[in-house]
C-alpha cells in the first residue's frame, strides 16, 4: 500500500527566504550604523602629541567651530549650537553623573583663540578638573 503524499495548497507561503533576507539586512545595518557619524565640520590644528589616557570612559567633546559657536557631544541636538549657559549646564550634568569623564575641546584652527579659552573657562566653571585639546596628527 503506497501512501499518497498530500499536496500543499498554494496559499501557504514559504517564509524561510524572507527570514534570510531580513537577517542579511540586519547584519548590514549593524555594520554600517557605527560608521555613520554626526557632527560639525572643524579643521583641527595639526600637532604632534601623545594620546590622552582614558579610563574606559567616553570623553565629552566640546566643539568650537570657525564662527565661534559651541557644540557638545551629548544629547539629541549635537549639531545645534548652544550658548554659554547651556554649555555650563550640560558639562556640569555630565560631571555630576560621571565624575571622571575626560573633557576635550575641539577647536577649528581658524577660530579666534579667545573663543577656545572662553570654552575652557566655562568647562572648568562647570566642574571639570582637567580640559584637554584635540588636534590632528601631522600628515
Amino acid at each position: 500500500m503506497a501512501r499518497r503524499q498530500r499536496k500543499k495548497p498554494m496559499s501557504e507561503i514559504n517564509v524561510v527566504p524572507y527570514i534570510d533576507v531580513m537577517l542579511v539586512l540586519l547584519v548590514i545595518f549593524m555594520v554600517t550604523t557605527p560608521l555613520l557619524t554626526q557632527g560639525v565640520a572643524v579643521d583641527l590644528p595639526q600637532a604632534s602629541s601623545n594620546p590622552v589616557e582614558s579610563k574606559n570612559l567616553e570623553p565629552l567633546i566640546v566643539t568650537v567651530d570657525v564662527e565661534g559657536n559651541y557644540y557638545v557631544s551629548i544629547g539629541d541636538d549635537q549639531d545645534k549650537p548652544i550658548d554659554h549657559a547651556d554649555l555650563v549646564t550640560r558639562v556640569a550634568a555630565v560631571m555630576q553623573y560621571k565624575p571622571g569623564t575626560p573633557v576635550l575641546v575641539r577647536g577649528d584652527e581658524n577660530v579666534n583663540y579667545g573663543k577656545v579659552v572662553v570654552a575652557m573657562s566655562l568647562i572648568q566653571k562647570a566642574g571639570a578638573p582637567n580640559v584637554g585639546l584635540l588636534t590632528e596628527s601631522p600628515r
